[in-house]
């Protein structure tokens, strides 16, 4: 995933509505889980984000207030594509709390 970004960023990554970030990772190669944040969504795949952004915005839109960020958790990809990426972005801007894509590994 980091290569893909690297190689053949995303529009909203260029222009700066994204930050990426390359966390820790154990031996298999998966995401460590992070130090703060509360895991309000998870999904297989990417496609699921693009596929039900209702859905998403309707989970970050209710997580409620709070200090730490909302995460949305992603099993595994290959690639994201900005669709996707868009859906988390629109959704975010319905809740005050800082939002956190976590792709943990690619598959």
């Amino acid at each position: 995933m980091d290569r893909q970004l690297s190689a053949q960023p995303l529009s909203t990554v260029t222009a700066g509505a994204v930050v990426v970030e390359v966390g820790p990772t154990d031996a298999e190669g998966h995401l460590e889980p992070p130090a703060a944040g509360e895991v309000v969504l998870s999904v297989p795949s990417p496609e699921a984000l693009a596929r039900d952004p209702g859905e998403v915005r309707r989970v970050l839109a209710q997580a409620g207030t709070g200090v730490e960020p909302l995460v949305v958790v992603v099993q595994a990809a290959e690639a994201l594509r900005d669709e996707e990426l868009s859906a988390v972005l629109e959704a975010a801007e319905h809740t005050s709390r800082a939002v956190i894509l976590r792709i943990i590994r690619d598959p």
